[in-house]
């Protein structure tokens, strides 16, 4: 076997990678868990600290380092270690990762992990707790590093090491660790970088992903194209788009919240309903003989994913000149919403609009972490930032000539996101940082208790969209600059 050398988070964890490393194993023990116990042999840092990954930098004379991240136990298949080390010399990667098996109550659980893509640029990244890494270029990384962090560091190196040798994915099942309780599920995990408690790491993460982007070339500056927002005519000021399937126990308290909307112009409601079969039909017919506001429109197609829907809804005649969401399970915080979002437009000539939630549970009853404001977006830096986190916020709002040119993706997970990012790649975004909308989170929504093979489905797709717009700023920056000489 190649010469590797080991840092694990816990000192307990010696023996069980002992008999599969042929080297002294040095072990990194988190100084808060040491219970006053002082091993000067020892680093005592987190992994995630700049400072403690350049120690074990300078300290690795192998060619290999093995990181242990996780402070469960873990159980190494007798060839894991050589395995990774025989494709990571096949490849000359920088990280080579692998799928792995988690155990809760004595029960198997196969964890399959996604490739990593150039797009691949959200902090919560999943590469599982163990990890080879090169050690040359993890010190030419560290060596180049000038940022100290606290909490990034392992994703400003990973970032680094990204540019200089590719990132491995074994789909290999190599090891297993033991599930361990948090006390937190994964809808928290979902909204923890919006969480105010994860502002500082948050910062942190910004910070190291922006710099990234500045050596790829991918970094836009706050600088945007004006738009005329009177260009075109149109019958309505606005229509709210509600994309719908099989919604019956919700469609209609969304069609009242947006009816409700108090307004000085006049707006519409358009209904996309995507040929449901338990009653959701007949509930939009009814509040159509109602009100004339509401717009119900059937596709013809039977392949649409919400995108398609959108794509249907924004090129009807009837499609006013912003378009504004609400999902069909949702609702408007108040009657002056719609108000609040047009008023957006106008004052800040932008091309599109996000506004911020409360997450509830159908009962409308507030759900940790409560309001969805998305803090991390700023005038100077949000349209960067925006490649790092997984959504942009809601309820979002377009101005239509645009959207209709640039139009949805016809899919049903990532088509906000995917247009959103594109907007931003060129025009400017208002932001609304004061809730309008309620998200309500229940056992019928389309993202509630999602498969792992779903949600890995879901983040690879999005890493795709991340890694298009991402060769597509690099190519915008370098005719910007092409055009300057």
């Amino acid at each position: 076997m190649k010469r590797i050398v080991c840092f694990l988070p816990h000192l307990r964890f010696t023996d069980d990678f002992r008999p599969y490393v042929n080297d002294e194993i040095k072990i990194i023990y988190p100084a808060e868990n040491a219970n006053g116990r002082q091993y000067s042999e020892y680093l005592k840092g987190s992994f995630f600290s700049t400072e403690t990954l350049k120690e074990i930098a300078d300290i690795a004379s192998e060619k290999y380092i093995l990181l242990y991240t996780d402070i469960s136990k873990p159980n190494i298949r007798t060839d894991a270690v050589s395995r990774m080390i025989d494709i990571a010399e096949s490849t000359s990667a920088s990280i080579v990762y692998s799928d792995y098996c988690l155990y809760e109550n004595k029960t198997r659980i196969e964890h399959p992990l996604i490739d990593y893509l150039p797009g691949s640029l959200r902090d919560d990244f999943d590469f599982g707790p163990l990890m080879l890494v090169r050690s040359d270029m993890m010190k030419k990384c560290m060596k180049e590093s000038d940022v100290s962090y606290k909490y990034a560091g392992l994703y400003d190196l990973r970032l680094r090491l990204s540019c200089i040798g590719e990132i491995v994915h074994v789909n290999e099942y190599l090891y297993s660790a033991k599930v361990l309780e948090t006390g937190e599920d994964a809808h928290s995990r979902h909204f923890g970088y919006t969480d105010p408690k994860n502002r500082e790491k948050q910062i942190e993460m910004e910070k190291a992903c922006t710099a990234h982007l500045k050596r790829i070339g991918g970094y836009l500056h706050p600088e945007f194209k004006d738009i005329n927002l009177n260009y075109g005519k149109f019958d309505y000021e606005a229509s709210v788009i509600i994309p719908v399937r099989d919604r019956a126990t919700t469609i209609t308290e969304a069609i009242r919240s947006a009816l409700a909307q108090k307004t000085d112009f006049l707006f519409n409601v358009i209904v996309v309903d995507n040929h449901s079969k338990d009653g959701t039909t007949e509930a939009i017919d009814n509040e159509a003989a109602k009100d004339n506001r509401v717009v119900h429109i059937i596709p013809e197609r039977k392949d649409l994913g919400i995108g398609g829907c959108w794509n249907l809804g924004i090129s009807s005649d009837k499609c006013g000149r912003f378009a504004v969401q609400l999902d069909s399970d949702d609702l408007y915080k108040n009657e002056h919403t719609l108000q609040r979002i047009v008023d957006t437009f106008r004052k800040e000539h932008c091309a599109m609009v996000i506004g911020s939630y409360i997450i509830t549970d159908f009962n409308l009853n507030t759900l940790p972490p409560g309001i969805i404001n998305h803090l991390e977006w700023t005038e100077a830096n949000g349209r960067n930032n925006a490649l790092r986190v997984n959504g942009l916020g809601a309820p979002r709002a377009f101005f239509t000539p645009l959207i209709r040119e640039i139009k949805f993706p016809n899919t049903s997970y990532g088509e906000d996101y995917a247009v959103g990012l594109r907007i931003s790649r060129e025009y400017r975004i208002g932001r609304i940082y004061e809730p309008v909308y309620v998200c309500r989170r229940w056992s019928g929504n389309s993202d509630a208790n999602l498969s792992l093979a779903q949600t890995n489905a879901n983040n690879f797709y999005k890493d795709k969209i991340r890694t298009w717009e991402v060769v597509a700023r690099i190519k915008l920056n370098r005719k910007k600059n092409n055009a300057q000489y």
